[in-house]
């Protein structure tokens, strides 16, 4: 019996496209649950210079919006581009809106916290690190900033990892 990766899990789209993890497997894929009213807000910014760094290396990123966290994601689609696309001008994906904890917590967040049971978010843009096999490799607080080289190293580790 093989264990279930990320490749497993779908989200839609913000714009209402399927987002297959599978497609993306063989790629790191760093998955970061965001709100747009949070102080952690800016680190679009960050997210966005991960993404242009190591995109042509294969690296994917995933904004996951929720408001499963103080209410700091309370808009409409609309809102969350104008915040993310619009303010910080973030090209990596973005999903709808979802829960990411509790009874109505997306699939690949219930398997996450199984996954990593003491690892989980506790706010706004924690991140998730998944290697190019598809499993969680890592996880960071959302206090980390996306270019902590914290971040960086792990990130290349999973770069060079055959």
């Amino acid at each position: 019996m093989t264990r279930v990766t990320a490749y497993a899990f779908t989200f839609k789209g913000l714009d209402g496209d399927e987002i297959l993890l599978s497609s993306y497997a063989g790629h790191p894929l760093l998955v970061v649950n965001t709100a747009s009213l949070c102080g952690y807000t800016p680190q679009y910014a960050g997210l966005q210079t991960l993404w242009t760094r190591y995109r042509d290396r294969g690296l994917v990123i995933l904004a996951v919006p929720s408001n499963d966290f103080g209410g700091q994601e309370p808009g409409s689609v609309s809102d969350i581009h104008t915040t993310a696309r619009g303010q910080y001008h973030v090209t990596f994906p973005i999903t709808e809106k979802v829960a990411i904890k509790g009874k109505d917590a997306h699939p690949f967040y219930k398997w996450a916290a199984a996954e990593r049971p003491l690892e989980g978010p506790r706010w706004n843009f924690h991140k998730y690190l998944i290697g190019r096999d598809g499993y969680l490799k890592a996880a960071f607080n959302s206090a980390v900033e996306p270019t902590d080289p914290i971040i960086i190293a792990a990130i290349e580790k999973e770069l060079t990892a055959a």
